[in-house]
């Protein structure tokens, strides 16, 4: 029986579950903004304690690696550093969008298209979007990310033979995401948000792939290594969107 933790704190969502083998996963998620420091510890210890479980029962941990808020992916990796340290368990590190693409898969809007290829892409501020192309090869699969996330202003993201689009940059850039392309409205899902079932999706399947790492060795995945605008900038972001 397979028995993981998941965290995510790349957005502005505090999210823990816990999976012990076939049973339904417990799960706190929680709109915070900056207060996932004071959550995270009381969380996990309170989803084991419910389940009669200590850290060191489990298999490994996952953790939501980004990319994301910078502080918050900072925290997220902090926190299971330290646990997976202690509980000398391993780590498996799930990228925030193939978190997402997990979950997009499941909703109803998508099963009624049944897309071969979908968009995943979230606001990463500063006038830009975290975007990556998914294919579904089948139903009972987690969706395959083609390719690399990117990074890109709304308008240079690429939604050619895309036939549905997942995630808060359609709040935050619709005009400019389909300055190029246009798709119906029930092809969009601008409320999909990553939550920590997202991440134990994917963890699940890389425990069984034997993907699970030393936590030495566990990363942030960043992408962008600029974390602020100028005022200059700030100005300019704003007249665009």
């Amino acid at each position: 029986m397979t028995q993981l933790l998941a965290i995510d704190t790349s957005s502005a969502w505090c999210s823990v579950a816990l999976s012990l083998g076939d049973k339904a996963p417990e799960i706190r998620h929680e709109l915070v903004s900056a207060g996932a420091s004071q959550l995270l510890l009381p969380w996990v210890e309170d989803l084991l304690a419910q389940s009669n479980k200590k850290l060191s029962d489990l298999n490994a941990i996952a953790i939501g690696i980004g990319p994301g808020a910078f502080t918050g992916v900072r925290l997220g990796v902090a926190v299971v550093q330290g646990l997976a340290i202690a509980s000398n368990m391993p780590v498996l590190p799930v990228a925030s969008l193939d978190a997402i693409a997990s979950q997009v898969v499941k909703t109803s809007g998508f099963t009624k298209i049944n897309p071969s290829y979908f968009v995943v892409a979230v606001d990463a501020r500063m006038d830009e979007i975290y975007w990556a192309k998914y294919e579904t090869k089948s139903p009972k699969l987690l969706p395959v990310r083609v390719g690399d996330i990117h990074l890109s202003k709304p308008e240079d993201i690429d939604l050619t033979g895309i036939q549905y689009l997942a995630g808060s940059a359609i709040k935050a850039y619709a005009k400019r995401l389909f300055s190029q392309y246009s798709l119906p409205d029930d092809a969009l899902d601008a409320d999909m948000n990553i939550t920590a079932l997202g991440i134990l999706d994917c963890a699940k399947q890389m425990w069984v792939n034997g993907q699970q790492i030393n936590v030495a060795y566990l990363q942030p995945l960043y992408i962008r290594n600029k974390v602020a605008l100028t005022t200059d900038e700030r100005e300019i972001a704003f007249k665009r969107v």
